[in-house]
């Protein structure tokens, strides 16, 4: 059973981040320098209808106090292994969930991935940290050649130094970012082919899609002293038959962001949307939704159909491994929803989702 030290990936004991945080201290964001808008202060980002992150101390009381936390099994199994063809072509759209926040997306002849994680460990150590109780639902020799890469923001569950610089041999995707993100990376790998961009922001990708880069209700950090120096975002995948909504990471809040997400872009085809890691509530709900949010977010910004990630992959918070599915369902029929308008398949599934309007 993972320790509550383990979870939290090791940060409390390093000494060294002591040093890391003088020098961080010292400069005033060591990854973005940019004007002042409604969102950055000239320092740090902010969102102007979100929350700020929780407190050391808050952090120290989950981790050691006294809220119950389920043990997940070492090992749970991947039921299959997805293998994806080349290239998806015209309207079809094709999603194959890799594990935890990680996605293949295929439409239009380009492969894109979400938050790709095959690290063993979401962890800034290969030796302790937060590790996955299953592989990769894709092999990473069966990938197809990748076009794209959108990563969400800094947390170590989103962004893997280590997969971007495997991907970048390999593959040579573009990758788009928030404000920031993007340092983060060339300081790792100048190999990496980054561009940040802002909220707001469209990004053309080719074949008749482009890329929006849109709010959401989070925060980022790689260690103990560098929160918010960098941004996150949600993407819309923009395509002629509908668009994709991907939230990496999010609490519910008002909703702010989700029905102006929906207003904007009148609704989507799809929305991708994170299901798990959101007990305690006392410490998460302002950053992480649970699955009843995560319903709510999807009539909210009018998707058609969802899918659920961010379960059943790493333990990061309390509630046990089937929870977030099970909670799922529970809140679809609580509303009345079949429950195939928001499926939360495993990792190594995929879904061909049909056209919106079917």
């Amino acid at each position: 059973m993972p320790t509550r030290r383990t979870i939290l990936g090791g940060f409390a004991s390093i000494p060294f981040l002591a040093a890391a945080g003088a020098l961080f201290a010292a400069r005033a964001n060591p990854y973005y320098a940019g004007p002042v808008s409604d969102h950055f202060d000239g320092s740090r980002f902010f969102d102007p209808h979100g929350a700020p992150p929780r407190s050391l101390g808050d952090l120290l009381r989950w981790q050691f106090g006294s809220d119950p936390r389920s043990r997940w099994p070492a090992s749970w199994p991947l039921e299959s292994v997805d293998v994806p063809p080349p290239r998806v072509e015209g309207d079809a759209l094709r999603l194959a969930y890799v594990g935890h926040a990680s996605w293949l997306m295929q439409t239009r002849g380009l492969n894109i991935l979400f938050d790709p994680v095959w690290s063993e460990r979401f962890s800034p150590f290969t030796f302790i940290g937060p590790k996955r109780v299953n592989p990769p639902g894709i092999a990473f020799e069966s990938l197809p050649k990748i076009d794209l890469v959108l990563v969400s923001h800094g947390h170590y569950d989103h962004l893997d130094l280590a997969t971007l610089s495997r991907l970048a041999a390999t593959h040579d995707p573009r990758v788009v970012a928030p404000l920031g993100q993007d340092s983060i990376m060339k300081a790792h790998d100048p190999a990496i082919r980054v561009e940040a961009h802002d909220w707001g922001d469209r990004v053309e990708i080719g074949n008749g899609m482009a890329v929006h880069l849109a709010p959401s209700r989070h925060w980022t950090a790689r260690g103990l002293f560098d929160r918010n120096k960098a941004l996150w975002a949600a993407f819309i995948v923009e395509t002629p038959a509908g668009h994709v909504y991907h939230i990496g990471d999010t609490g519910y809040g008002d909703g702010h962001h989700f029905r102006e997400a929906g207003r904007r872009f009148g609704g989507f085809r799809l929305a991708i949307l994170p299901i798990g890691a959101y007990e305690p509530r006392w410490f998460m709900s302002d950053q992480h939704m649970n699955p009843d949010e995560a319903v709510q977010v999807m009539l909210d910004c009018g998707a058609t159909r969802a899918l659920a990630h961010h379960w059943g992959t790493v333990q990061l918070t309390n509630e046990p491994i089937e929870a977030p599915r099970e909670g799922l369902a529970a809140a679809l029929a609580a509303r009345g929803l079949p429950a195939d308008r928001f499926r939360a398949i495993r990792p190594g599934e995929a879904w061909d989702v049909p056209p919106a309007t079917a």
